[in-house]
């Protein structure tokens, strides 16, 4: 799985739901699905594809301000 993150500070690409907080990860099952997400918006100097692991994860929490525990993720397209 591959987050997309802000270059800037690492903070992911989240949808909103109602109830839900904090907001959930957006993935893709691949890195060449999320970059191509990117590429679609025009958003190559923006943003970057992560995967998604122990160390992203920690980072995006960071991003985030939340414990790493209550991070959701939700599959793109949901």
């Amino acid at each position: 799985m591959y987050a997309i993150v802000y270059k800037s500070d690492g903070f992911p690409i989240c949808v909103q739901q109602e109830g839900v907080a904090p907001d959930p990860v957006v993935v893709w099952a691949s890195e060449s699905a999320a970059k191509s997400f990117i590429d679609s918006k025009n958003g190559a100097d923006d943003f970057q594809p992560v995967a998604v692991d122990d160390t992203s994860l920690d980072a995006m929490a960071k991003a985030m301000g939340c414990p790493v525990e209550q991070i959701t993720l939700e599959p793109y397209p949901a």
